[in-house]
Formats: structure tokens, sequence, C-alpha cells
């Protein structure tokens, strides 16, 4: 029986990040990748590195992970295509520009850049977005990645240090020891559950799929210059009870855009839903008209994994399993690509006993476990 310090069960790029940040502290780490290096919701991603402020909590995880990936940004491979284009949050209307103000202040509040624009501003910015828009609001600091060579990336680094990948599906995580498809049997002191949507070794997680749909264009340089999202979006992401939209395109250093989003439950079925995909690009073509003229050249969808406070779980699995063995980094919804180096750091650092750099206790798994128990009955 091979031992390891933690093992990792799960390659996407919060696993991967995990991996890396285990074997930098020098730990004797295994991966185990179920057959699927850059997991299956890495793969489906946007790669939208962006502060939300939903929460306090909420922003303080996607600010720190932000700030680390910006330190990442000169190790990053090319292809990991990591560009720091900034994001609009397009106002429609007055109103929506009085949240895009309000948010600002938030924002300027926790020493983070955001400037509001004026409708001729938002034009000047994105002229090919409809005219009439009342403004928005500009993150210059965020930015797109890669996701599949980033989480490889990570992978790499993991391995570099010592890490060991294996790439069967685990069957059994419990008390110290993973047993793998193919009946072998490894141990550690510690394992950490990074599954994604997959529940099947902790039923009692409290988490939900979100499926969603992107679309991909052929290549149109400088058609978009920023990631552009409808503030709009913010009251869609909040739907726990039925299908939503939202208009959500990024602009890929390919010159090809990504098109989103869509939002729903109860859906199991990887299948493109021709109705939900005509409302999402309908809902583009409202904000962008030109959209219409460009050409498509892929469809997918993909599932989030969604907790019921919209908060990731990284911590010890107290509150949702007796085992002294499980650590959790999982639901984290439409923010795992941007949350993977910071829920990484906390993970560790919780392990260590070290002081972070944010509070870790709004993400620890304990909170959730009167939830955990109906388990979203």
């Amino acid at each position: 029986m091979k031992s390891f310090d933690v093992l990792v069960v799960g390659a996407g790029i919060v696993g991967s990040a995990v991996a890396r940040e285990c074997a930098l502290e020098g730990w004797r780490v295994g991966v185990l990748a179920g057959g699927k290096l850059s997991g299956s919701a890495t793969a489906a991603g946007m790669g939208h590195l962006v502060v939300m402020d939903d929460s306090p909590a909420q922003l303080a995880l996607t600010a720190y992970s932000r700030s680390l990936w910006q330190t990442l940004a000169t190790h990053l491979p090319k292809s990991a295509e990591y560009e720091a284009c900034g994001t609009i949050w397009v106002a429609a209307d007055d109103e929506e520009l009085t949240e895009a103000r309000a948010k600002c202040d938030v924002y300027l509040a926790h020493n983070l850049q955001a400037r509001v624009l004026s409708s001729a501003e938002l034009a000047h910015a994105e002229p090919n977005l409809r005219k009439g828009l009342a403004g928005g609001l500009l993150v210059p600091a965020d930015g797109v990645i890669y996701p599949p060579t980033a989480a490889n990336y990570f992978l790499d680094e993991a391995k570099r240090h010592g890490a060991q990948v294996f790439a069967d599906r685990a069957l059994i995580a419990a008390n110290h020891e993973v047993r793998l498809a193919d009946g072998a049997v490894l141990s550690a002191e510690r394992i950490v559950l990074a599954v994604g949507t997959d529940c099947t070794l902790l039923p009692t997680l409290p988490i939900q799929k979100r499926k969603g749909h992107l679309v991909i264009t052929d290549r149109y340089p400088s058609f978009v210059r920023h990631q552009l999202v409808e503030l709009g979006y913010l009251k869609s992401a909040h739907k726990f009870t039925e299908d939503s939209i939202a208009f959500n395109v990024q602009p890929r250093q390919t010159g090809q855009l990504l098109i989103g989003s869509s939002r729903q439950y109860g859906s199991d079925s990887s299948e493109i839903e021709p109705k939900i995909l005509r409302r999402m690009l309908d809902r583009a073509l409202e904000y962008m008209p030109g959209l219409n003229n460009l050409s498509s050249l892929r469809v997918w969808t993909g599932f989030r994994a969604a907790t019921p406070d919209k908060l990731p779980l990284i911590g010890h699995a107290t509150g949702l399993s007796e085992d002294e063995s499980l650590w959790l980094a999982a639901g984290f919804e439409g923010l795992g690509i941007t949350n993977a180096p910071g829920a990484a750091r906390l993970l560790v650092d919780a392990m260590t006993d070290r002081h972070s750099a944010i509070a870790a206790t709004p993400y620890l798994p304990a909170r959730l476990k009167p939830q955990a128990e109906v388990a979203y009955a």
C-alpha cells in the first residue's frame, strides 16, 4: 500500500491547485484524477477571474484569489492565455447605473480599483454594444484565463515537486484510505475531496448541480475588449428555483468570443437544450446586436457545483462527516476558476494551523451541517 501525507481526489483546477500547494509544503502528495485531467467542470468553464461582492465573504475570497492569480501571471505558460482585460458590468438603465455606483463604492472601500463609466465612456470602450445603454462599472484588474491549461500548470508544478498522479477513479475515500477502481488502495493522513458536482464519495455534501451553456465563435479580434457582464446577471445568479439567462461575453486571446450564460437546476443531462440556448443568445443580441453577424464554432454545456449559501466548502469536513481524515475544497459554483489558488492556500493554512491572509471561518463546511441533513430536500 502506497502511503502519502495528502491524497487529493479530483484533478480539476481546484484539486490541482490544492495538490500544488501541498507539494510546495514538501508533503508527499497523491492526486486521483479519475481519468479526467483538468476535470469536467474546469474544461467547461468560462475562465473569468473576477472579484464578486454578493457577500463580504465572497468579496474577500475572490479578491484574495485574484491577487494570487496576478502574482502567478508571469509564471503561467503562454497557452494559459492569461490577460487582465478587466470586467465591465453593463448598466442598461438608470436604476442599474445606480447599482453600479453602489458596487463601485464597495470596491473602492476595499482598495480595489473600479470606475463608473458614463454612457459615452461605455460606448467608447465597447463600440459594439448597442446604443443607449446607461453606462457601466469598469473593474480593470479582473482577467480571463484558459482553465484547462491553468489547471495543467498547477498539476505539472505539483508533479515537479514530487506529487504522483493516478488516472484511476476513486471508489471509496474514507478513514485515511482511498480505494481505486483497479483495486489499489492508497493511504494518507489527509484526504481532500475536490470533486466538483460528484458527491458519491460523501453523499452528505450540500451541493447541487447548476447546468450552463456556452458558445464559442470564430476569430474576430477586438470585437470585444473587456469581459462584459450585464448587471442583471447578479439577479440571475441568485435564482435557485427557475432557469435564468444573462448577457456575458468574454474575449479570448485567439480573437474568439465566449458567449454565456445560462443557469438551470434539475437538469442532469449534458445535452444542449435549444430553448435555453436560444434565450441566452437572444439576450446577448439585445446588448450586442452585431453578434448576429458572427459565426459560432461550438456549443457545450457544463455543471456548476452550488451550495445553499453560494460560498464554497473549504476546510475539514467536520459537520458533514465524522471522518477525521476528510477535508473539502468543493462547492465553488461559477467561481472555481477564480478561487482555486485562494482556496488551496486557505486549505493548507488550516492543515498547518497557520494564520491565513483572510478569515477562513465563512467557508468552513461545518456551517452547513443543518442543510446537509436535509440535502436540498
